[in-house]
C-alpha cells in the first residue's frame, strides 16, 4: 500500500474547519490526497483538537458521491461504533483509534477505481464546537506494455499528402497514460501538410484505459533509414513512469538514380577456370524488375540480375548493367573484367637431352602468362635450381634423371603450370657394388641382382662358372641405366658373374656362392630278389655276368621322388612274379644247365651261384644275393657264373 503518510498540518497543506462559539472551538487536520494501486489498502488518517479536550466528541466519515452529495459510512460517539450498511465500502473499511487519542484512521482494503473519491471526517465537541477534513483517494494502475506495428506495404515519395506509417497502443491503464512518437531520437509534432498525429482514448468496461496513436507522414527518401518508436508516460502513487516500444523501419518506394555492377565472387584477382558471378543491382526501392547483363561489344546479352561464367581470357572486358523504372527509363553501370592467365609451360630442348659425362648441358623453361612468374626446378621431388634457365654442370650418372620446372603465378593462389626434361649422360657402364658380394646359401636357388648405370643402355648378360648363361627373371630401366636379377640354382659353390656392356665399354661384378645345402645320401634298403630278365647284364674279364639295377639318380630323385618310389613298388611286386614262376618252372626241370637238366635243389659250389649285384649311384659298396637270398662277399663274384644255355 502507497499512502502518503507524515506530511501533515505541521509538514504541509491543512485545512482547518472551525466552529467558534464564545468559549470553545474544534480543529482538524488531513492531507490533500492519498495515493494507491488498484486492489491495495488505503488509509486515511484524521487528527482532531479540542478547546474542551478529547472526551466526548463525535465522529462521523463521509465520502462525496459523483454527484456532489456526502454519504455518511461511519458514526463514532461515547458510546456507539456504527459502520454504515448498504454503501460501496460495506464489508471494506474498518475505523482505528477514538476521540481519547486526536487520530483516528479510515482504512480502505482492496480499493476500486470507483473508489476514487473524496472522504470527509467531520469531529463534533461537546457543546456546539464542529468541525471537517477532506482527503481526496487517487487509485491506480500499471497498463500493459506498449505494442508498435508498422505498415507492411511500401509508402512511395510520390504521395502529395500524409500516409499512414505505423500505430501504437497501450492498454488497460489508470489514469489514462500519454503516447508520444519519436522518429530516431527526435519527438515528431504535429506539422500541417508533413506530419499528424491521430489519438485514440477507450474506456473498458473495468473503468481502466486504453490509449491508441496513430502517425501519419508524408515520407521522403531519407525516411528509409530512420527508426520510429513510441513512448508512453503513465501515472504511479508519487510520481510517473515511462516506458518504450521497439525501433521499426518503414518501407519507402522511391525510382532507381544509379545502376552498380560488381563481382561477387570470387573476391580478388580472377584466373581462367574460375567461377565468376556478376551482381547488378539499381538504387530504386524496390530493385527494378527489369534488368540485363552484357559485355560491351557482344551481341547477347541476359536477362538477369545476376550471371554466373566459367571465364577464360576472352571473357575478359567491360560488362553494363541496364535497369528500367516502372516508367522504362533506362539506367546503366559498368564493371570491367580481367581474366589472368598462365600458358603451358614449354621446356627447351623437349623431353630429353644427351651430354657427356663431364660436359655442361643447358636448359630452359617458360610459360606465357598476365603476371609475374616464378620457376623452380626439382630433381625426385626436391628443389636443385630456381629460375628459367637449368645448367647442369659436370655432369655425371648421379644427375641423371628427370627435371621437372614448376612455374607459378604468385599473385593468385593455385595459379601453377609445369614441364620435364630427361637428361641422360653418355658414359660406358659403371655396376654399382652391392653390400655384399660373398655369401653362403642355404636354399637351393638365390636371387641376385645387377643394379647398372650408363648411357646408352647397357646390354647385361648373367654367367656362371661352369659356363652357364642364365636367363633373366627380371629387367627394368631405372633413371640413367638398368636393373636386372636372375636367380641361380645352388647344388655346390658357384660362382656368378653380372658383366655389363654398351658401345662405350663394359663392367662386371662377381658374386661368390657357397652352398650349405645339405648332400648326405639318403639311407638304401637291400632287398633279396631272383633275377629277372630287366636285369642287365655286363660280360667281365672272368667271365662273370653282373646283374645291376638301375638306380635313381638324385636329381631324378629330387625331381620326381612320389613317382620313382610308386614305379619301384610295381617293379619288385613284378619281379616276385616272376621270379615265383621262374622257381616253379626250375622245379619241374624246365629250365636246364649247360650238361643239361639239373637239380637246382641240389647245393651247388659258390661258383655256380647266381649273384645279383644291388649298386647305388652314392655308394662303391655292392651286395650279392645268391639263389637263397645268401649274401655273397666280393672276394666271391669272380666264380660266381651262370652258365645260359639255349
Amino acid at each position: 500500500m502507497a499512502v502518503r503518510r507524515g506530511s501533515y498540518l505541521f509538514l504541509g497543506l491543512f485545512v482547518t474547519f472551525s466552529t467558534w462559539g464564545v468559549w470553545a472551538y474544534v480543529e482538524v487536520n488531513m492531507e490533500d490526497r492519498v495515493e494507491v494501486f488498484k486492489g491495495d489498502m488505503a488509509q486515511i488518517t484524521c487528527f482532531f483538537n479540542s478547546s474542551e479536550g478529547l472526551g466526548g466528541t463525535i465522529i462521523q466519515w463521509f465520502y462525496v458521491t459523483r454527484g456532489t452529495e456526502k454519504q455518511r459510512i461511519y458514526y463514532q460517539d461515547s458510546g456507539v461504533n456504527l459502520l454504515e450498511q448498504g454503501t460501496p465500502f460495506t464489508g471494506r473499511i474498518s475505523v482505528n483509534g477514538t476521540g481519547a487519542t486526536g487520530v483516528v484512521v479510515l482504512t480502505i482494503n482492496n480499493v476500486q477505481l470507483t473508489d476514487e473519491l473524496e472522504f470527509i471526517c467531520l469531529i463534533r465537541g461537546l457543546t456546539e464546537g464542529v468541525a471537517e477534513g477532506r482527503t481526496k483517494l487517487k487509485v491506480f494502475q500499471t497498463p500493459e506494455l506498449p505494442a508498435i506495428e508498422g505498415v507492411q506495404t511500401g509508402i512511395s515519395v510520390n504521395k502529395d499528402s500524409p500516409v499512414q506509417v505505423g500505430i501504437c497502443e497501450v492498454k488497460n491503464g489508470f489514469p489514462k497514460p500519454n503516447i508520444t512518437w519519436y522518429r530516431n531520437e527526435t519527438p515528431l509534432q504535429d506539422i500541417p501538410g508533413e506530419v499528424d498525429v491521430v489519438p485514440t482514448v477507450t474506456v473498458e468496461s473495468s473503468g481502466l484505459f486504453s490509449v491508441k496513436s496513430k502517425l501519419n507522414l508524408k515520407v521522403v527518401k531519407e525516411d528509409k533509414d530512420d527508426k520510429f518508436y513510441c513512448e508512453v508516460t503513465y501515472f504511479v502513487p508519487g510520481g510517473t513512469r515511462m516506458t518504450e516500444t521497439e525501433r521499426i523501419s518503414i518501407p519507402v518506394y522511391y525510382p532507381p538514380t544509379a545502376v552498380k555492377v560488381w563481382v561477387e565472387s570470387p573476391k580478388g584477382k580472377i584466373k581462367e577456370g574460375d567461377s565468376v558471378e556478376l551482381h547488378c543491382q539499381d538504387n530504386g526501392n524496390p530493385p527494378s524488375a527489369i534488368i540485363s547483363i552484357k559485355r560491351l561489344g557482344d551481341d547477347d546479352s541476359f536477362d538477369t540480375n545476376i550471371l554466373k561464367l566459367n571465364v577464360t581470357r576472352r571473357d575478359s572486358g567491360v560488362y553494363q548493367c541496364t535497369a528500367y523504372d516502372a516508367e522504362f527509363e533506362p539506367y546503366h553501370g559498368n564493371t570491367t573484367v580481367f581474366v589472368n592467365y598462365l600458358d603451358d609451360a614449354v621446356v627447351k630442348p623437349q623431353e630429353s637431352v644427351i651430354v657427356d659425362q663431364g660436359k655442361d648441358v643447358t636448359v630452359t623453361c617458360n610459360a606465357l602468362s598476365s603476371l609475374q612468374t616464378q620457376t623452380v626446378w626439382l630433381k625426385d621431388g626436391v628443389e636443385v635450381s630456381k629460375g628459367h634457365t637449368l645448367t647442369v654442370e659436370d655432369a655425371s650418372f648421379d644427375k641423371a634423371g628427370t627435371y621437372v620446372c614448376v612455374v607459378t603465378a604468385p599473385e593468385i593462389e593455385g595459379m601453377e603450370t609445369s614441364g620435364s626434361l630427361h637428361v641422360n649422360v653418355k658414359g660406358s657402364p659403371e655396376i654399382l657394388k652391392p653390400k655384399e658380394t660373398e655369401m653362403e646359401s642355404y636354399e637351393t636357388t638365390v636371387d641376385l641382382s645387377c643394379d647398372v648405370r650408363g648411357f646408352p643402355t647397357p646390354e647385361v648378360i648373367w654367367s656362371t662358372s661352369d659356363a652357364q648363361v642364365l636367363d633373366e627373371v627380371m629387367q627394368m630401366v631405372i633413371d640413367g641405366g638398368i636393373q636386372s636379377r636372375v636367380s641361380v640354382q645352388v647344388t655346390s659353390d658357384i660362382t656368378a658373374t653380372c658383366s655389363a656392356s654398351n658401345e662405350l665399354g663394359k663392367d662386371s661384378l662377381t658374386f661368390n656362392i657357397k652352398s650349405t645345402v645339405n648332400t648326405t645320401p639318403a639311407p638304401v634298403t637291400t632287398t633279396t630278389i631272383i633275377t629277372t630278365p630287366t636285369i642287365t647284364t655286363t660280360t667281365v674279364a672272368s667271365g662273370t655276368v653282373k646283374a645291376q639295377t638301375a638306380i635313381p639318380q638324385e636329381k631324378d630323385r629330387k625331381e620326381g621322388s612320389g613317382v620313382i618310389i610308386a614305379v619301384i613298388i610295381i617293379c619288385i611286386l613284378l619281379l616276385a612274379i616272376l621270379g615265383s614262376v621262374l622257381y616253379f618252372l626250375y622245379k619241374k626241370g624246365k629250365i636246364c644247365g649247360r650238361s643239361g637238366k639239373q637239380d637246382l635243389t641240389k647245393e651247388k659250389s659258390s661258383k655256380d651261384n647266381i649273384v645279383v649285384e644291388m649298386k647305388s649311384d652314392n655308394t662303391e659298396e655292392a651286395v650279392l644275393l645268391g639263389v637263397n637270398g645268401e649274401k655273397q662277399l666280393p672276394s666271391d663274384q669272380g666264380g660266381a657264373y651262370l652258365d645260359m644255355q639255349k
